[in-house]
């Protein structure tokens, strides 16, 4: 067991429970209404301030999406904290297990594709939580159709990767269950962009609701790799490391060859054997780089 096991929990933790912070705050400040209110009128009248109650009058402007809870202060301040923290997060969660699947020599497209969308989950997380939808629209917009996506796509590739790497009977079960959450939030985010477009109160509401269970389900997703992250060490990064340095060094060899400088035989000696341990993998040693 290792410290980084609290690391995917910490995550899920501290991102759900910060979300719902945001918008108990919104619904307490009105500037949304409760998410149990199915009732909407197309104007309302004002209303006086009765603090620690919500809205009794909702508009279509009061409906609690994610980001309409996040658009004004006090609660916007907490919801950039949680975009940019939650990114990090992300971040060094997709970095770990895309090293720890190259230090059991599983360096396949699956696992590189899981990076990528990882990445650019993290920057649309970051773009919805500093561009709040009421203030800068477009990019919010921007952010959140890089974020959701992108999402959906790490956690189908990592069903995947779970799958391809699975040798227990827990391994298995931990496969089924990641199947069952992709499931859930694939058709929660196809629901919610179906009913987003539409001008109806009550599809607009249930939108909100699929927002939020698509998120908390992508959260509890991430959650998870708690499970492999057991057996992460100070070599796995590393792993990682020596893995993109092996790239490196195959496009200088290739370059090389073709200008004549190197033989094959050169570029078949710095070949990574794919082992199921670090000590398998290429170390890029000051040596290694000097034969070049």
């Amino acid at each position: 067991m290792t410290a980084w096991i609290v690391l995917p929990v910490s995550l899920s933790a501290f991102s759900i429970t910060g979300i719902w912070i945001v918008y108990a705050m919104a619904v307490m400040n009105h500037h949304v209404c409760p998410v149990e209110n199915w009732s909407y009128n197309v104007t309302c009248t004002e209303e006086p301030s009765k603090p620690g109650f919500p809205k009794t009058c909702c508009t279509i402007q009061d409906i609690p999406l994610i980001s309409k809870c996040g658009s004004f202060p006090p609660e916007s301040c907490l919801f950039s904290l949680i975009g940019n923290v939650g990114a990090f997060m992300v971040v060094m969660v997709c970095l770990l297990r895309y090293a720890q699947m190259i230090e059991h020599g599983h360096g396949c497209w699956i696992n590189t594709g899981g990076l990528v969308a990882g990445f650019g989950n993290a920057v649309g997380l970051v773009m919805v939580g500093n561009f709040q939808v009421d203030h800068a629209k477009t990019l919010h917009y921007v952010g959140a159709g890089v974020a959701f996506p992108a999402g959906m796509v790490f956690v189908s590739l990592q069903c995947l990767l779970t799958y391809r790497v699975a040798l227990t009977a827990l391994d298995y079960w931990m496969a089924h269950v990641r199947v069952g959450l992709t499931v859930g939030a694939l058709v929660s985010l196809v629901l919610s962009g179906a009913f987003f477009i539409h001008e109806s109160f009550v599809l607009q509401h249930a939108a909100a609701i699929c927002e939020w269970v698509f998120t908390v389900v992508i959260l509890v997703f991430y959650g998870t790799f708690t499970y492999e992250f057991g057996t992460v060490t100070s070599e796995t990064m590393m792993a990682g490391l020596q893995r993109a340095c092996h790239q490196s060094s195959s496009m200088i060899l290739g370059g090389s060859e073709r200008l004549g400088g190197l033989g094959s035989g050169s570029a078949k000696g710095l070949k990574s054997p794919g082992g199921s341990s670090t000590s398998t993998h290429l170390n890029c040693t000051p040596e290694s780089i000097a034969m070049l």
